[in-house]
């Protein structure tokens, strides 16, 4: 059960509604100071950066607060390195980062101390996110296979985690999914894009949940379209980027109407729009950071404490 208290005090947290950005925004290219349809995001906040998955650039670019433009840490030279990259991690542990190479169908792990130290972890794959969990577990979403395996330390094969009934819309199914969170129960929030909502899967659970959308496409409280980027709170509220709908929403736990938290505000390019959102994440200081993917930027809407 989730401390109501909790529950109560973040129903009320708030974000500015016009954002700042802080990577891109300078039009669609390939110069350090422009991204081309950026997708999955990280924020290292001991280093007070972020790091992106330059999709259409074929690379992941740290991203320093403060700075005009980012410098290129893995891929971006050749595609045969990256190939649309969809989503990227850190894993502190080893210093390096963990990589959704999708076009190259692979999970790369990619060294911060040496760009020339190249692993693959996992081939054979369509991964569209992953998350790592504290013991050091890999879950990765195969948006072609419709399924979240989940990979152990050391070990060659995955085991299916959520989905793993073909393609569909019944509980046991997903359909193209995208990003995913896992808490520390193992619990598996899945983005279950062309389903528009959002599964929780319990650990060794044969079927998933609902726990946002799951009311066809559309854009009322009930709804959601392709749902991508996804965060859950400790206690229990689901984060989620609505793309087609270019907004933020949240979800509360148990409840069918989420609400939008940013964005929302038609298609556009201003402050307080978005275009297309997908990669989303928070700092420590519950500042919200958003992929605005269609407009090739970063933004970051700050966390209202008032």
């Amino acid at each position: 059960m989730y401390d109501s208290s909790q529950l109560r005090m973040e129903s009320k947290f708030k974000w500015t509604q016009h954002a700042n950005t802080i990577a891109g925004g300078n039009e669609q290219g390939n110069k350090l100071n422009q991204l081309c349809y950026p997708r999955g995001i990280h924020i290292d906040n001991k280093g007070q950066s972020i790091y992106i998955a330059d999709s259409s650039n074929h690379r992941i670019v740290q991203w320093k607060f403060g700075e005009n433009s980012g410098q290129i840490i893995a891929g971006g030279n050749r595609i045969d390195q990256l190939s649309f990259p969809t989503d990227v991690i850190i894993d502190q542990k080893n210093n390096s980062l963990i990589i959704c190479d999708q076009g190259n169908r692979r999970v790369v792990r990619w060294s911060l101390a040496s760009q020339q130290l190249i692993q693959i972890i996992i081939e054979d794959t369509n991964c569209s996110g992953l998350q790592m969990s504290e013991s050091g577990d890999l879950f990765v979403a195969d948006m072609e296979r419709h399924v979240v395996k989940k990979w152990k330390k050391d070990e060659n094969e995955g085991i299916i985690v959520a989905g793993g009934k073909g393609k569909g819309d019944q509980l046991d199914q997903l359909n193209r999914p995208t990003f995913i969170f896992v808490d520390q129960q193992d619990t598996v929030y899945v983005s279950d894009r062309n389903n528009h909502r959002v599964m929780k899967w319990l650990k060794d659970a044969k079927k998933g949940i609902i726990v946002a959308g799951g009311h066809g496409n559309g854009n009322s409280s009930t709804q959601l379209s392709y749902p991508q980027g996804l965060f859950v709170s400790k206690t229990g509220n689901v984060y989620v980027a609505d793309q087609g709908n270019h907004r933020i929403m949240r979800w509360p736990p148990e409840s069918q109407n989420g609400h939008v938290i940013v964005g929302g505000n038609l298609r556009g390019k201003e402050s307080h729009q978005l275009r297309g959102p997908i990669g989303l994440s928070f700092d420590a200081h519950y500042n919200l950071y958003i992929a605005d993917s269609e407009n090739n930027r970063i933004q970051r809407f700050e966390f209202d404490r008032k």
